[in-house]
């Protein structure tokens, strides 16, 4: 796929350059709350600006159902962005009508945009493929390049990720081709030993990947919510916590190959439970106790990992050379709930390894508890995205940027 450097070589001064950025940041109200995915766009957004192109930027935010929905307006990120550059940045209040039309209209060279939330128009979702392309065909009449650099939705065949490349001529932007160039480091030629930690709520959204890891990793470690299931497959009691019953016998499959294969799974051995999940908005006490995994009680739930898993998962980690790290291991927005995903981020920073953190919950539970982001190998900036390019899936939006 042709990069930016390229398409910069080429020249784009003067050239209106739609960049499909992920802006999909979370909110509290209008206050941004973590600005990670704006800060990881802001290079390429900088470089086409500082060349004299008048940049379009374009992004999804949340889920509105194919309809303007004020909460869910991009006007927050893009006045974020205009920080962060330190420049003017302009904002159209729609997608595709007047106001974007006059908005892009007024942009000089080396002036930015930033369009109102792509999915307010429900062609940029669609199944349909000629309503998609018709919402293609009207951001297209907005530019004249195209540059994919929203790595987080880049497993969507949405209008402006998957179609309106085709109807541009079009280049990778700078954080594509690092996250491509970290996965690949994570499939191809993997340094070994490679450990993978798989955390969150539901197995379900973990079984593609584990399938495919079972062919490449050495070893998995497993937490959070879906760690119950396993348990569970294992014939342990998990009282009133998070399970997927209907997934048990995929989970003593996925067990048994693993043991065929040499490639170690790794549970929790002890657990923090309460009787009901926290409060995450006045963070009360939770006085969490800690049992182990044969002695969850009945009515309880687990929450968290126990310190003696904390420190197995460490001991686990420490000899890895290469590590990807996917999912929470507790409720780690509540800080009774926060050490277990503590201990994995420091096992990470403390062992020698390649270390990837696969965005998502994962990468704002870095930030949210304090760690520097540079003491990791890299954050990714799409927890799917990364999920399914390690399930060997094609991602629409790359496979829509090669030539």
């Amino acid at each position: 796929m042709k990069t930016i450097d390229e398409l910069l070589d080429e020249g784009v001064a003067g050239k209106r350059v739609f960049v499909r950025a992920d802006l999909n940041v979370p909110l509290d109200g209008t206050t941004i709350t973590d600005d990670g995915r704006i800060r990881a766009v802001l290079p390429t957004v900088a470089r086409l600006a500082g060349a004299g192109a008048r940049v379009v930027v374009a992004s999804h935010l949340g889920r509105p159902k194919g309809a303007p929905d004020p909460a869910f307006s991009l006007a927050p990120a893009a006045a974020r962005l205009g920080e962060l550059l330190g420049a003017d940045v302009a904002f159209a209040t729609d997608t595709v009508g007047d106001s974007a039309k006059a908005v892009v209209a007024a942009l000089g060279d080396g002036q930015v945009a930033v369009l109102e939330n792509l999915r307010f128009n429900a062609g940029e979702t669609s199944k349909d493929d000629a309503e998609r392309g018709a919402f293609a065909d009207r951001l297209a009449e907005l530019a004249d390049l195209y540059v994919g650099d929203g790595f987080g939705a880049v497993h969507r065949k949405h209008a402006s990720v998957f179609d309106l490349p085709a109807r541009l001529p079009h280049a990778a932007g700078g954080l594509i081709a690092t996250e491509v160039g970290v996965l690949k480091k994570l499939t191809e030629d993997v340094k070994r030993p490679y450990a993978v930690v798989l955390g969150g709520a539901k197995v379900s959204d973990k079984l593609g990947v584990i399938d495919h890891l079972l062919e490449k990793a050495d070893r998995i470690l497993i937490g959070g919510g879906m760690a119950y299931t396993f348990l569970k497959a294992q014939g342990h009691e998990v009282g009133a916590s998070l399970l997927q019953e209907d997934q048990i016998p995929a989970v003593q499959e996925y067990l048994k190959r693993a043991d065929e294969r040499g490639v170690e799974f790794v549970l929790p051995v002890d657990v923090l439970v309460a009787p009901s999940f926290p409060d995450l908005k006045t963070k009360a006490p939770a006085n969490p106790e800690t049992v182990a995994v044969d002695a969850i009680p009945a009515g309880q739930m687990g929450l968290d990992s126990g310190p003696q898993t904390n420190r197995l998962y460490a001991s686990k980690l420490a000899d890895a050379t290469t590590v990807f790290w996917n999912g929470p291991m507790g409720v780690f927005e509540h800080p009774d709930y926060a050490e277990g995903t503590r201990a994995v981020a420091q096992a990470l920073i403390d062992s020698d390894a390649f270390t990837v953190v696969g965005g998502g919950d994962s990468a704002a539970a870095v930030r949210i508890l304090g760690f520097d982001e540079n003491a990791f190998g890299h954050i990714s900036t799409g927890g799917g995205a990364s999920l399914e390019y390690l399930e060997g899936k094609t991602l629409p939006g790359l496979a829509a940027l090669e030539d």
